[in-house]
């Protein structure tokens, strides 16, 4: 090797190891000191899959990171990451960054913790958003020193705490956004600073409190203001008229009081104005006519009063109009007929009086007319054929005479459409129902008369056809059978007379038909539609057989009795009291959950009983008296869970059937049947002869009767020592079981069981009022189930309710059982049933039921009594049947919750308590969540929805199924449908408290009407768990400190919803 090159070869190889270690460490030195700062950031994500893969170490320039962008120099200005799920914090030092950083959005990326007060010091800021986040603490008064900053959006966190005071230095803002978050304490004074403000929203905070502050007036460039479900209070200022580039002004469901200043008229860009559901008082505005661009205007739900202004008629762009819920008077003024593009106008529920402006016809492009509620009068006067648009019309419950228009049928779009108690008189137009879209047509309570004309089968559409209390005449046409849609047909208290037409079997989606009070004649039809779920034909002249299609339709839950809750499938089917005639048709044999009662009493049906009542075995009480029926009883020996029989005046021969039960009947449930054998051999005409030398035998029986009850209370003692035991009665033996020592007898409960001492039944069974010689009375449940293979699961459960203490839940005494005869025995509550209280005879004036203390107590505690079968009991129970007959009261209205679980364990047994099967539990009509009906699975939640229909019942007075509920809805619908249309809530409440009630007890009452309708959610996932419905409602009543003001809850929606 040469000598120069021998030289250079130290030299290589020093320089080949070095050159090899800035290759491998040259990376760590490529990204700069603001990409190190990112990435520091990184390392405290939990980013998505792939969210940030481009922030990489290797990549020297940050600037083509994703969501990073630069300015020419490669400094940082802009870090722009939305709705991706990074999780984690926000960044705590983005110092680096502090000199060149400009915008810093992270919208909805799932940060969690606080706002880091070092971003005060990121001085070159001008937009900051954070909003859709999970973000916590206070909102730092660090970020008020960012003097250029022009939007700040922190909204929909769970920030707490008060806006900073020091909010007014930020002198460069154009958007504010703090909306739903849980901020308290009152706007800051220092707001009015803000002169470049252009966006204010605020809303959804409702620990917000205090009146909207006069600065709000020095905000000259703000064009929305929203500040809706807040605790902002007071008085609109006079300031506000300031605002004269405000274009939105969104403050509704607040506490607002006050007048509406006359100031606002100022407002010339005003398009939008939501003040609805405050406590707004006074005259609405006259200047309110200056405000020339002003398209929606929602003022529903206050306290005003005074004339509707005129003026309004100046305002051309007025599309929406909703003034309802006031107490406005005057009459409606024609101006507002010059109003072009009004598209809805809704005054319902006012003072108004006059007639309907006819000049409303030049409102061509109106779609909704709601003037329902009010005190209007004089003749409906509509062009309605100019309003081709219209699509609703609603003047029920005024004071309207004449006729219904014909002309209606010349608004092609009309769907709905209720006239219903006013004074209307002539016929109904036949040409009314050629309207194809028409679903709804409620003219009930009105002078009505006239023929109900044949051409209501064109239209088709009709879905809810109400004509009661009328006095139309003539027949029920059958061109009826024509509705396929129809749903709800009331036709009740007319004159209406000749036979349901067989044709109604057509109306394939009926599932509510009244036809009662009128003169119907001859039979029910052969076939009916088998999707019916209420048949009320009484007060008729019906007659001829009775119809084999009742027992074919699946459907059917409550047939005449307006009194009796309805259930699942038919347990109650009373057609007493008509003229039926021909035999007993056979399938009334097959219904299988015919539990409670079937009376056909009082009729002239003949014949004997059908072979298949054997199949009955759930039945509990029978009436056949005063027919003409003949035969043998036979067919009702196996009927073992028969508590009352009568077959009084009746033809019936032969033996009485050799069962106990027929034994014990009293001789007034057999008089009447000439040719009918007792037990002695003779029959009954005979057996009376013998009465005299009964009576002689009684007297001896009843010493020896003496003799044997001192025996059986000694050995029923010794039973209740052992905690349980057999007790000999009859023909086979009692298994009793007690949880507490009771000085009764199995005779003195038998003899209790008495139709006479029926005091209500449930979905399980009857329930017996029984006064025992000792002093005690108890409440004796007789279960319906006779399966003697469910006795094993049975026990269990009556074990697991045995073990059961809680304040609000009756306490099960014992139990009995006897073959298959099951009973219960549970203290006695005098004061009956919480439905009793609400609807029945304790529903009087100065009674517990017109305290709103003494019903939110039960609704409390009813609550407590679910909250801890679902989260106290291990397994958790499930009611399945929470309903207001379940809700027993105590001596001090107390309330107990009853008959839990026993549904779902019927219905386990009966499964054999295949774990592999959701058991189907039972429940009562109106009372059951809609997953029953969608077979979906069944869970606490179903319980919370009939919770939340008992609590809509204690507010409202209402049953469930209250047949005067407008429009024939189910209360639920019924609450829904008043909400949906921004009516007051108030107005759904009970009478008896409205005439007690003070105004924070209505308060109140709103509020719980809110937890009600959340429990009625038809999806099972957006209905609270029975612990957090207990602590909404405890929070209600929870006693108020000093500075605290309640917030009302929303109970209604807006027409066109406001931001907030």
């Amino acid at each position: 090797m040469p000598p120069r090159s021998r030289a250079a070869a130290p030299r290589l190889a020093f320089l080949v190891p070095l050159a090899c270690a800035l290759l491998l460490v040259s990376p760590c030195h490529c990204v700069n000191e603001q990409g190190q700062a990112l990435l520091r950031w990184k390392d405290m994500l939990r980013p998505a899959s792939g969210a940030l893969a481009s922030w990489r170490a290797a990549d020297a320039n940050p600037c083509r990171w994703t969501g990073v962008s630069c300015n020419a120099r490669g400094d940082v200005v802009g870090l722009s990451i939305t709705s991706v799920d990074l999780q984690g914090p926000l960044p705590a030092n983005l110092q680096p960054l502090a000199a060149s950083l400009k915008t810093l959005e992270l919208s909805g990326t799932n940060l969690t913790g606080a706002i880091p007060k070092e971003m005060g010091g990121y001085g070159e800021l001008t937009t900051l958003d954070l909003s859709k986040n999970q973000l916590t603490g206070a909102i730092p008064a660090d970020l008020c020193r960012l003097a250029k900053l022009e939007s700040l959006a922190l909204n929909s966190n769970s920030l707490r705490g008060a806006i900073p005071d020091d909010i007014g230095n930020l002198t460069s803002l154009a958007y504010l956004t703090l909306y739903d978050n849980e901020l308290s304490g009152p706007i800051p004074p220092s707001i009015g600073n803000l002169k470049k403000l252009q966006v204010l929203r605020a809303g959804g905070n409702q620990g917000m409190k205090g009146p909207l502050p006069p600065e709000i007036g020095g905000c000259s460039d703000l064009t929305m203001l929203g500040l809706v479900e807040t605790g902002v209070s007071g008085s609109l200022p006079e300031t506000i008229g300031q605002l004269k580039k405000i274009q939105t002004i969104a403050i509704y469901t607040t506490l607002l009081s006050g007048r509406i200043p006359e100031s606002i008229g100022n407002c010339t860009e005003l398009t939008s104005l939501y003040l609805y559901q405050n406590s707004l008082s006074g005259p609405i505005p006259a200047q309110l006519g200056q405000l020339k661009n002003l398209q929606t205007l929602l003022l529903w739900q206050n306290q005003l009063v005074g004339a509707i202004p005129p003026e309004l008629g100046q305002c051309k762009e007025l599309t929406l109009i909703d003034l309802s819920l006031n107490s406005l008077t005057g009459s409606i003024p024609a101006s507002l007929g010059g109003l072009p593009n009004l598209q809805q106008l809704q005054l319902s529920t006012n003072q108004l009086t006059g007639t309907i402006p006819p000049e409303l016809s030049n409102c061509t492009s109106l779609t909704d007319i709601e003037v329902d509620n009010n005190l209007l009068s004089g003749e409906i006067s509509i062009d309605f054929p100019r309003l081709r648009n219209l699509t609703l019309f609603y003047a029920w419950k005024n004071r309207l005479t004449g006729g219904v228009p014909a002309t209606l049928a010349e608004a092609p779009s009309l769907q709905a459409v209720d006239l219903s108690y006013n004074n209307l008189t002539g016929p109904i137009p036949k040409a009314l129902f050629g309207l194809q879209n028409l679903t709804k047509l409620l003219l009930l309570n009105n002078e009505l008369s006239g023929l109900i004309p044949p051409e209501i089968g064109n239209c088709t559409n009709l879905y809810r056809l109400r004509l009661n209390g009328n006095r139309l005449s003539g027949t029920i046409p059958a061109e009826i059978g024509n509705l396929k849609n129809l749903n709800f047909l009331d036709m009740s208290e007319n004159h209406l007379v000749g036979p349901v037409p067989a044709a109604i079997s057509g109306c394939a989606s009926l599932e509510f038909l009244d036809l009662h009070s009128n003169a119907l004649s001859g039979a029910l039809p052969d076939s009916l539609p088998r999707s019916l779920q209420l048949i009320d034909v009484s007060d008729n002249q019906l007659a001829g057989p009775l119809s084999s299609s009742i027992g074919s339709m699946p459907e059917l839950t409550k047939l005449i009795p307006p009194e009796l809750g309805s259930c699942e499938k038919l347990q109650l089917l009373d057609l007493g009291g008509n003229a039926f005639s021909g035999g007993i048709p056979s399938e009334l044999g097959m219904l299988p959950s015919l539990e409670i009662s079937l009376n056909l009493s009082s009729n002239r049906l003949s014949g004997e009983i059908p072979s298949q009542f054997a199949g009955l075995d759930k039945l509990g009480s029978l009436d056949l008296s005063h027919n003409e029926l003949s035969g043998s009883l036979e067919p009702l020996a196996a009927l073992q869970n028969l508590v009352t029989l009568n077959i009084s005046y009746n033809a019936f021969a032969g033996e009485l059937p050799n069962t106990p039960f027929f034994q014990k009947l009293p001789l007034s449930d057999l008089a009447g049947n000439r040719h009918l054998v007792v037990g002695d051999g003779s029959d009954e005409s005979s057996r009376r002869g013998a009465i005299s030398s009964l009576k002689i035998a009684m007297s001896v029986l009843a010493a020896v009767s003496a003799l044997l009850l001192v025996a059986a209370t000694y050995m029923l003692a010794r039973t209740h020592r052992r905690g349980g035991g057999r007790i000999i009665h009859g023909e086979r033996s009692w298994e009793v079981t007690l949880y507490q020592k009771l000085d009764i007898t199995m005779d003195d409960v038998l003899r209790g069981l008495t139709s006479a001492n029926m005091i209500g039944t449930g979905s399980s069974g009857a329930v017996y009022k029984v006064d025992t010689p000792n002093g005690y009375t108890l409440a004796v449940k007789k279960m319906w189930s006779s399966d003697e293979a469910t006795s094993v699961a049975f026990r269990s459960e009556i074990a697991a309710l045995g073990s059961i203490r809680h304040r609000n839940i009756v306490r099960l005494l014992g139990w009995a059982a006897n073959g298959g005869t099951w009973l219960l025995f549970y203290g006695y509550l005098p004061n009956g049933s919480l439905s009793g209280l609400l609807h029945g005879g304790h529903a009087a004036k100065g009674s517990p039921a017109d305290e709103w203390g003494a019903r939110y107590e039960i609704a409390l505690g009813v609550a407590h009594a679910v909250a801890y079968l679902h989260h106290d009991c291990v397994p958790a129970i499930l009611h399945g049947d929470v309903k207001s007959m379940n809700v027993l009261l105590g001596p001090a209205y107390e309330p107990y919750l009853a008959d839990f679980g026993l549904a779902r364990v019927l219905d386990a047994a009966s499964s054999k308590l295949d774990t592999g099967k959701q058991p189907r539990i039972a429940g009562s009509y109106g009372y059951m969540a809609p997953e029953y009906a969608s077979m979906q699975r069944i869970s606490e939640k179903s319980d919370v929805y009939s919770f939340g229909v008992v609590v809509l019942e204690i507010l409202t007075g209402r049953h469930p199924l209250d047949p005067t509920l407008s429009g024939g809805a189910h209360l639920v619908q019924w609450v829904r449908e008043h909400v949906q249309a921004k009516r007051e809530a108030a107005e759904l409440l009970d009478a008896r408290l409205r005439a007690r009630a003070a105004e924070a007890d209505v308060h109140e009452m709103r509020q719980v009407l809110s937890v009600g309708v959340l429990c009625v959610s038809r999806r099972a996932d957006d209905r609270p768990a029975m612990k957090d419905v207990v602590a909404l409602l405890k929070e209600i009543r929870r006693p108020a400190a000093a500075d605290d003001v309640k917030q009302p809850s929303p109970t209604g929606a807006a027409a066109t919803p406001a931001p907030v």
